[in-house]
């Protein structure tokens, strides 16, 4: 048998012989669908045409199944063309006809691949990182203060009147939920948030975006002596304790820097959560009290309530 080289291991007239195989295939599938197609003809009796339609149609499968091993055959004759891609003079590797002890040229094809596909993905993880970056951030230890940028992303910088919208219709999304707004120390707001009788929080924000949340019973002072919202000082409770560090976890699940005001509203959902703080049994184990605390973890998606050791 006469070889030609399309490429470094294709077989030529092997090659030309499975397309005719192909193009065999695609007749005899055809002839089954015109069997299919004419269905039961030509004969007078009904039993008589059933047969002819039988022996018709098990004949036509008969040369879909012999074409198609044949056409298996040949694929397995034909080889594997060696893949061509622009680097340079080390395609020259795929010559090597000692390729399966030393697979250099298809490791550096891999290699080649995974290099674009991480360049691809840095550069999509760069622009969303660029969207929020800090003063502090590592691509900035080492510029210069004269060279450093000073605009700030425009997420990040909201009007105040767009702010004290979103924090009123939340207040009215959530009647048993009061939300006081300040300024004490210019445009950034700080919120008291009283859930009902059982607890209070203190949200900082700057502009949308929440910066650090203190949770205290409903009783407990949250003023300092010169009456500005105490944001500093922990509970007395260890309960609201548990509740603060759950707080803070949650503001670290709820990010979506393109749209604050959709994480500060299913923020203060997941907090209204808490309205029954100490009413709701544990899901896991049923009980309402462990180690002398209620559940104070409330799941970030269905918002049941469970102990801090029954989550997990």
């Amino acid at each position: 048998m006469a070889e030609g080289v399309l490429s470094p291991g294709v077989n030529l007239e092997a090659f030309s012989q499975a397309i005719a195989a192909i193009q065999a295939l695609r007749s005899s599938v055809t002839r089954v669908f015109d069997c299919l197609k004419d269905g039961m003809r030509n004969r007078e009796t009904l039993e008589g045409r059933e047969k002819g339609f039988v022996a018709a149609f098990q004949e036509s499968l008969h040369s879909v199944s012999r074409d198609l091993g044949e056409l298996e055959r040949l694929s397995n004759l034909v080889g594997k063309p060696s893949e061509n891609h622009p680097l340079h003079n080390s395609g020259l590797l795929s010559l090597d006809p000692v390729q399966d002890k030393t697979p250099l040229y298809s490791q550096l094809l891999q290699a080649y691949k995974w290099s674009n596909k991480l360049q691809y993905h840095a550069g999509l993880a760069s622009g969303l990182l660029n969207q929020q970056s800090l003063k502090r951030s590592a691509n900035q230890m080492g510029v210069s203060a004269k060279r450093r940028p000073k605009a700030q992303p425009t997420t990040l910088v909201l009007p105040p009147q767009y702010v004290d919208d979103v924090i009123s219709r939340i207040d009215r999304m959530f009647p048993e939920m009061s939300i006081q707004l300040s300024r004490p120390n210019g445009t950034s707001a700080m919120l008291l948030v009283t859930l009902g009788k059982v607890l209070k929080v203190i949200v900082v924000m700057r502009s949308l975006f929440i910066d650090r949340t203190i949770v205290k019973g409903y009783n407990e002072n949250v003023y300092t002596e010169d009456g500005k919202l105490d944001i500093w000082s922990k509970s007395n409770y260890q309960v609201f304790q548990k509740v603060t560090d759950h707080a803070t976890t949650a503001l670290l699940h709820y990010q979506l820097p393109q749209m604050p005001d959709v994480v500060v509203r299913s923020f203060m959902t997941w907090l209204r959560s808490y309205i029954k703080l100490f009413q709701a049994p544990c899901q896991r184990c049923g009980r309402f009290l462990q180690d002398g605390l209620p559940p104070t973890w409330r799941d970030f998606r269905t918002l049941e309530a469970f102990h801090d050791t029954c989550r997990q």
